[in-house]
């Protein structure tokens, strides 16, 4: 046991590798028993991340299940482990979302299984690395092996243009990735000359004296990697494509873990590397944060394809998380960080659930579909509280989020955040107006659907329930009872604004010294 506590974290992030060779003997003709299988693995390794729930320390901000050891001494790289309250719940958000993601594939992946399952894997290896790394050179490693698998679940698996849509995916965040890459290195660059030490521990780098001229520089090369991950407006292009062209397990994974790297970036790396420049153009970071929420709202709006509806939602909705984050406040962040968590649960269930209704439909189109109300009472019910969960309803998740953020802003960006509070409305109207169409609109004239469709369309069966069941306690539990999230996001949300405070009263003295010079 002392060997597997010391060791968690590097059990965690490469026992789905290591439980590919369990899977390579398996002939690929037996489909059941690599899809049961795999989906077994994943679920040991959502039940190892939960020994860093039960183990984890809430009451302090200090990084916990540290692992270190050099990796290339002579160039300052370190085999560095550690996880805070904030990377707690992505590292559980991303072994949950996994193993929900291979249990809903059973009915939509049916060819090249075994190829499937195996990038699966191998993909929770590298966004768990990712998050748990504080060596730079390390998260960059896993930052940038991500997009591998990724890559082939969108155009081995994905419908339509898919081949497109994956190229345009691994060549957008390609390209801010080598962007941030340059900032990064320019960052331990600046930190060997001040101390003579090669280092990419990112805690040392964090006290690296950066002028503010060059901290806003090295801020817009890293905001243009993490921008696109996000995404936000206008760096989200590659995103609608991407969310509608893959199969319902990789976009479950892309709205669920991967457009939270963009987030987490920010908040361990862009702020607290550069915290002036942060300051100066949080405004900024602001003003296209709430823009991207009205643009995505106002898109998601007027959408046909019922996949690419929910796409631009997560739009909308990474905008309300960039308004709390950049707000810089305690409650703001918390809500950015709570918000950050729902999203992933909420918009992945709602993926599931197109997923299904395109399995018994074969179509996406809003107007094709209707009906499915009356032959699918199970799947409605739980259809409608994603939505509203989505939506904000008090009592579910998305209602604790929006309401910390919204409150946490306002004191600092009042007009910005009012703003941003219609955006709730929107989501109101276009997701509620979307569950109408689908679920009681029997006008559809399409052979496709309509009342022909409605009739042959079977419920969900135990399986698919099993798959979203847990997504569904969680919107629950989250809106009735934070506490355990809030308790252990707490105390890391409050030392990264005290860190941020120290730097605003030093960048206020300057202004003000500055000002006095000028006078």
């Amino acid at each position: 046991m002392d060997f597997f506590m010391k060791y968690l974290l590097t059990i965690l992030i490469f026992f789905p590798t290591a439980s590919i060779f369990l899977l390579l003997p398996i002939n690929k003709k037996n489909e059941s028993l690599l899809r049961n299988l795999s989906t077994f693995l994943s679920l040991v390794e959502f039940i190892i991340s939960y020994y860093l729930f039960v183990y984890f320390k809430p009451d302090t901000y200090k990084f916990q299940f540290v692992e270190k050891f050099n990796w290339i001494p002579s160039f300052g790289a370190s085999y560095f482990l550690g996880i805070d309250g904030v990377s707690l719940f992505l590292i559980l958000l991303t072994t949950l979302l996994t193993f929900v993601s291979l249990l809903s594939s059973y009915r939509y992946i049916k060819e090249h299984v075994k190829e499937f399952v195996i990038l699966m894997l191998l993909l929770e290896t590298f966004m768990l690395g990712t998050f748990a790394a504080l060596d730079i050179l390390l998260f960059y490693l896993f930052w940038e092996f991500m997009l591998i698998p990724m890559y082939f679940i969108i155009g081995m698996w994905g419908t339509g243009r898919r081949i497109y849509s994956a190229v345009k995916f691994v060549l957008y965040t390609l390209a801010g990735s080598l962007i941030m890459l340059f900032g990064l290195i320019y960052i331990f660059i600046m930190h060997y000359n001040q101390t003579g030490n090669f280092t990419f521990n990112l805690l040392r780098l964090y006290h690296t004296n950066i002028p503010a001229g060059l901290q806003i520089l090295l801020f817009i090369a890293l905001f243009l990697g993490f921008a696109v991950k996000v995404p936000i407006f206008p760096f989200h292009t590659w995103l609608p494509d991407a969310h509608t062209e893959a199969p319902t397990a990789g976009s479950v994974i892309l709205a669920g873990v991967l457009l939270k790297f963009g987030v987490y970036g920010f908040f361990r790396f862009a702020i607290p590397l550069l915290p002036t420049a942060a300051l100066i153009l949080a405004p900024f970071v602001i003003v296209i944060g709430v823009v991207g929420i009205l643009y995505g709202a106002f898109v998601s709006i007027v959408q046909r394809d019922l996949k690419r509806l929910v796409a631009f939602s997560s739009v909308s909705h990474m905008g309300f998380i960039m308004l709390g984050l950049f707000a810089l406040s305690a409650i703001s962040v918390n809500g950015a960080v709570i918000q950050l968590l729902n999203h992933g649960i909420d918009t992945g269930a709602l993926f599931l659930f197109v997923g299904m209704i395109y399995e018994r439909m074969h179509t996406r189109q809003i107007k094709d579909l209707g009906g499915i109300a009356k032959k699918a009472p199970i799947l409605t019910t739980l259809f409608l509280i994603s939505v509203l969960a989505s939506v904000g309803l008090p009592g579910l998740n998305g209602f604790i989020g929006e309401f910390l953020i919204l409150i946490g802003s306002f004191r600092y960006y009042p007009v910005l955040t009012i703003i941003a509070a219609s955006g709730i409305i929107f989501a109101a109207v276009y997701l509620l107006w979307m569950f109408q169409r689908v679920m009681f609109d029997e006008s559809a004239t399409s052979p496709h659907s309509s009342e022909h469709h409605a009739e042959i369309f079977e419920d969900m069966n135990l399986r698919e329930i099993v798959t979203v069941l847990p997504l569904i306690i969680l919107m629950f539990l989250m809106g009735f009872y934070p506490a355990p999230f809030l308790d252990r996001i707490g105390p890391t949300v409050l030392h990264f604004i005290s860190m941020i405070n120290h730097h605003k009263i030093v960048y206020n003295a300057i202004k003000i010294k500055a000002g006095l010079s000028n006078a």
